[in-house]
């Protein structure tokens, strides 16, 4: 099946549909204080189609979503991220010379990884993020950010630093080549400005059959082959593209360079296997979310209880996807550590959030970890806390 249209990243007109889910929720990080408002929450739609010209994911049918104060993206309050995270900023921060400099992030989220550039020797920051919460930071950290609660775009564009970092968002903008093109030409004649961004790998995603990191707001997708001719095409030079935090996420460094370099000549050469791996990504979700569905039927059908670890993108998506095989009931909660999505309730299938504390009341039989890079914390928690049910990652 052939896509309408042209592909945001390219602009060839070969975008083919390998995907269709209807009535999805629209917003998976953004929580809600009332189950029914939950479960009431707009939904849209899911079609997505790969390029074929240079192996970019885009979801057709994307429709704009809300990002506000009440987005609550955040895994700052995971130890294991949190050490990731500071690694990386000092990473960045040795390797691009930024100490004593400022950093631009779009996309800032809570803001902490701009603290942590911080700490690891940067100067200042601005952030721009709708969802941003200044009361969050410590006074000394506050001190030396300039935190803006917006989109970016072009009346943000006059806003200059030694360096932008772009974590997570990239993923969430539809018109991909135009963000891009606007944040070249705010560069300007600049070649001396780092450009790091952050994102998931879609390739090990559709290999993997991963439904449960495909949802509505992200409305595009990127392999580390497509995200380096794209920079290329809207005038970067890419120093690399490289996979992190277990192969999930990809780095991208690059610079302001010329606009006449060939895009396609650019970055691994993974567009044929991207486009193969879309043609039968259908097929593996759905042997996959079959086997969720069946493990959690017999834990229910032997009395049991099941609880979902880490209430956002993921769990929204992992959730939606059981309640589409009629057993999404069967599961009691979904648990976070980050105490401000305590007491809330997921978008869609209306599933209360709650603390880890509160599992020695609900003593869970069976604990599916969102992410399986958390299992060793997660573990830890519930032997602390005397849960001894079985734990497994999707």
């Amino acid at each position: 099946m052939t896509a309408s249209g042209h592909c945001p990243a390219c602009g060839a007109a070969s975008l083919e549909t390998f995907l269709e889910w209807r009535s999805v929720p629209r917003n998976s990080c953004l929580l809600l204080e009332d189950r029914d408002e939950a479960r009431a929450f707009p939904r849209g739609d899911l079609v997505l189609a790969v390029c074929r010209a240079c192996g970019f994911v885009t979801n057709t049918a994307f429709t704009d979503v809300e990002y506000s104060g009440r987005y609550e993206e955040t895994q700052a309050y995971s130890p294991t991220f949190v050490r990731w995270g500071r690694a990386l900023a000092e990473r960045w921060v040795h390797d691009h010379g930024l100490a004593g400099r400022s950093v631009l992030e779009i996309g800032c989220g809570k803001a902490e990884f701009l603290v942590w550039m911080l700490d690891a020797g940067v100067a200042s920051g601005i952030g721009i993020d709708p969802g941003v919460h200044p009361e969050r930071i410590d006074a000394a950290h506050l001190a030396r950010l300039r935190l803006i609660p917006e989109r970016w775009g072009p009346a943000w564009a006059h806003l200059q630093a030694d360096a932008v970092v772009c974590r997570h968002t990239l993923e969430h903008i539809a018109p991909v080549g135009e963000f891009l093109a606007t944040l070249r030409a705010a560069i300007g004649a600049r070649r001396d400005v780092p450009v790091l961004f952050e994102l998931p790998d879609a390739r090990r995603v559709l290999e993997e059959g991963a439904f449960w990191d495909v949802y509505h707001e992200h409305c595009s997708y990127f392999s580390a082959g497509s995200l380096a001719r794209t920079f290329a095409r809207h005038g970067f030079a890419v120093r690399s593209v490289s996979l992190d935090f277990d192969g999930q996420y990809l780095l991208a460094e690059a610079w302001p360079g010329d606009p006449d370099v060939d895009p396609d000549g650019v970055g691994p050469p993974d567009c044929d296997p991207l486009v193969a791996a879309a043609r039968t990504f259908g097929d593996r979700v759905e042997g996959t979310t079959s086997m969720w569905a069946d493990r959690v039927a017999e834990v229910a059908g032997r009395g049991g209880t099941t609880v979902v670890w880490g209430a956002g993108s993921k769990a929204v998506a992992f959730l939606a996807a059981l309640e589409r095989h009629g057993v999404a009931d069967h599961v009691a909660a979904a648990v976070d550590v980050n105490p401000h999505k305590a007491g809330r309730f997921l978008a869609g299938t209306g599933h209360a959030v709650v603390a880890p504390a509160r599992l020695t009341g609900i003593r869970p039989d069976l604990v599916i970890a969102m992410n399986p890079v958390y299992l060793g914390e997660i573990r830890a928690e519930l032997d602390g806390l005397g849960i001894g049910g079985d734990l497994a990652g999707v």
